[in-house]
C-alpha cells in the first residue's frame, strides 16, 4: 500500500482523540494494532518497507509458495494461535509433517536428542551416540559435583559447560540457540534465553534436576503435543491477514513511509514526522527494530536511546533450492539438520521443507524444496558474497551431509542483515533500565524482538502488553469515551 493522503498533512495531536501512531509493521507492531482497534482506538501504522510482516516473508520458488523468513512458531505459547484465530486462520494451523531431527557433526548425521531443554539434558542416557563416550560419562557425573549456587545471570553456555561439559555445549547446545538466535551459547544470557531453566537453576544446584523440573512443570501444564506449528500457506501469511485485519477493524497501514522523528507536542500528545509530512497523535507505540528506535527516542529520552542502541543484532542469508523430486529419492530421514559452528562447517542449518510441511508438499508434488541457513553473532561477511557463492557452498554442504549430488532447478537468497537482536549476559538488567526510562515519556511505549523474546509469540505478547498499556493511558481514554475512537 502506498502512502495514503492522510499522511500528506500535518495534523494537531488532540484534534483526533484516540489516535495511536505503531511505528514499525512487523509482527509485533501488528499484534499492538489489531489489539488497539479491538480496543476502540484509531490506529495508523507506519511501515518503512514495501510490506508488512518484518522476519515473515511468503515467497515462491519455482512458482511454488515458500516461507522465506520464519516458518513455525512455537505452539505451547498461547499468543500465536491466539492471534492466527482471531485473523482467521485458525483453520489453517498446521503442525510439521515430521519433527525428526539430525545434528549434523563429526562427519555424520546423528539423531537429535529427546528431553532437553534448548540442548541441555535430563539425563546422560540421551546423548550416546551424539557424544563421545567421555563426554556422556562426564554428564552422569554431574551429581558429584558441590551444587552450583546461581545468585546472577550467567551464559548459557558457561553454566551448562561447567556443570554437563563442553561437548554439551559444543555439539548440542549451541547449534540450537544458533537457530533460535543466530548467537555464541557463551555469551547469550540464561536468564533472558532460557528463563524457566534458569528460574529452576536457581532452586537446584543440579542442572540435571533443573531440567527434570522444568519437563515435570511443562506436562502439568499439558505441554505435550507438537513444540512447534506453522500456517498451510507460510507463516508469512500471518501478517497479511493481521494486516487485513487492522484494516477491516478501522485502522489504516501506510508501507513504504519510514518514522523520521519523534517529539512531544507542546499542547500534548506527539507528533510524528514522515516522509509525506508529520501525524499528530494521542500516543505512540515504538515497534521498530533497536537501531530504528534508539534513532527516534534520542532527543526525547537520551538515556533510553543509549541504552535501546547497545542492542546488537546477527545477520544471516537463508538459501531456498527447489529440486526435480525424483532427483532427491536418496535425501535422509526427516524434516532436516542443525550444524555445531565447532565442525566448522558454512551453514549453520537445513530444512527440508518439502518433507517438514505437508503444504509444501502439495503445492509442488514433483519438486523438493530445502533451505539452509547460514552466518552467526559476527560473521557478517558472508552477507558480501555474491548469490552464486552462498547457492554453491550450501550445495557442498548439503552434500556432506546428505550425499545430494542433483542440481537445483530454482534457487532464493534472502539475506536477513539485522534479523536476530542478541541477548547476552545483562540483557533483562538493560531491558529494565529502558522501560523505566519509556516509563517516564507519557502515551509512548516500545515493543518487539529487541526486548523480552525473539520468537513469534514473544513477540506478539510483547506487542499485545504495549497496545494495553496504551489504552489504559487517560488521554486515549478521554478520547475513547468522547466517541471519536472507531
Amino acid at each position: 500500500m502506498q502512502p495514503s493522503p492522510h499522511a500528506d498533512s500535518t495534523t494537531a495531536p488532540g484534534t483526533a482523540p484516540g489516535h495511536v501512531v505503531v511505528i514499525g509493521g512487523g509482527i509485533s507492531g501488528l499484534a499492538a494494532a489489531h489489539r488497539l482497534v479491538t480496543g476502540g482506538a484509531r490506529v495508523t501504522v507506519l511501515e518503512a518497507s514495501g510490506r508488512p510482516g518484518g522476519k515473515l516473508h511468503a515467497g515462491e520458488i519455482a512458482s511454488a509458495p515458500v516461507d522465506l523468513g520464519a516458518e513455525s512458531m512455537l505452539a505451547r505459547r498461547p499468543e500465536g494461535i491466539a492471534l492466527a484465530r482471531a485473523a482467521g486462520l485458525g483453520d489453517r494451523l498446521q503442525p510439521p509433517a515430521t519433527a525428526t531431527a539430525s545434528i549434523w557433526t563429526r562427519d555424520a548425521l546423528r539423531p537429535m536428542p529427546q528431553g532437553h531443554v534448548m540442548g541441555v539434558p535430563a539425563t546422560a542416557d540421551a546423548l550416546e551416540g551424539l557424544l563421545t563416550p567421555e563426554g556422556v560419562a562426564r554428564v552422569a557425573r554431574e551429581r558429584e559435583l558441590p551444587p552450583a549456587v546461581l545468585d546472577d545471570d550467567t551464559a548459557v553456555g558457561t553454566h551448562v559447560a561447567e556443570r554437563l561439559g563442553r561437548e554439551v555445549v559444543d555439539r548440542l547446545v549451541e547449534p540450537l540457540l544458533g537457530g533460535v538466535y543466530a548467537g555464541d551459547a557463551y555469551r547469550i544470557s540464561l536468564r533472558a534465553a532460557v528463563p524457566a531453566l534458569y528460574a529452576a537453576a536457581r532452586r537446584h544446584g543440579h542442572l540435571l534436576d533443573a531440567v527434570a523440573e522444568v519437563q515435570r512443570e511443562a506436562a502439568a501444564r499439558g505441554a505435550t503435543g507438537p513444540v512447534f506449528t506453522g500456517l498451510d500457506g507460510g507463516m508469512g501469511t500471518l501478517p497479511e491477514a493481521v494486516a487485513a485485519a487492522v484494516r477491516a477493524g478501522g485502522g489504516t497501514l501506510l508501507t513504504r513511509t519510514r518514522a523520521l522523528g519523534l517529539a512531544r507536542a507542546p499542547e500534548g500528545g506527539w507528533r510524528v514526522a514522515t516522509e509525506c509530512g508529520t501525524l499528530g497523535a494521542d500516543a505512540v507505540v515504538l515497534a521498530a527494530p533497536a537501531w530504528t528506535a534508539a534513532e527516534l527516542l534520542a532527543a526525547e529520552s537520551p538515556a533510553a536511546a543509549a541504552e535501546i542502541g547497545r542492542i546488537e543484532y546477527a545477520s544471516m542469508v537463508l538459501v531456498t533450492l527447489a529440486f526435480r523430486r525424483a532427483d532427491t529419492t536418496g535425501l535422509p530421514a526427516g524434516s532436516g539438520f542443525l550444524v555445531p559452528p565447532v565442525d566448522g562447517r558454512t551453514i549453520k542449518a537445513a530444512t527440508f521443507s518439502s518433507r517438514k510441511w505437508s503444504w509444501v508438499a502439495d503445492a509442488a508434488p514433483d519438486l523438493t524444496v530445502l533451505r539452509a541457513s547460514i552466518g552467526r553473532y559476527g560473521e557478517e561477511q558472508h552477507l558480501e558474497w555474491d548469490d552464486a557463492d552462498l547457492v554453491r557452498v550450501a550445495l557442498a554442504d548439503l552434500r556432506a551431509a546428505t550425499g545430494l549430488t542433483a542440481h537445483p532447478v530454482d534457487t532464493v537468497v534472502t539475506r536477513w542483515i539485522g534479523g536476530l537482536p542478541q541477548y547476552p549476559v545483562g540483557h533483562p538488567e538493560r531491558v529494565a533500565r529502558i522501560r523505566t526510562e519509556v516509563a517516564k515519556l507519557p502515551g509512548l511505549t516500545v515493543c518487539g524482538a529487541a526486548y523480552d523474546g525473539v520468537g513469534i509469540p514473544a513477540c506478539i505478547a510483547d506487542g499485545t502488553r504495549a497496545a494495553d498499556e496504551i489504552l489504559a493511558t487517560p488521554t486515549l481514554a478521554r478520547g475513547m469515551d468522547h466517541g471519536t475512537g472507531q
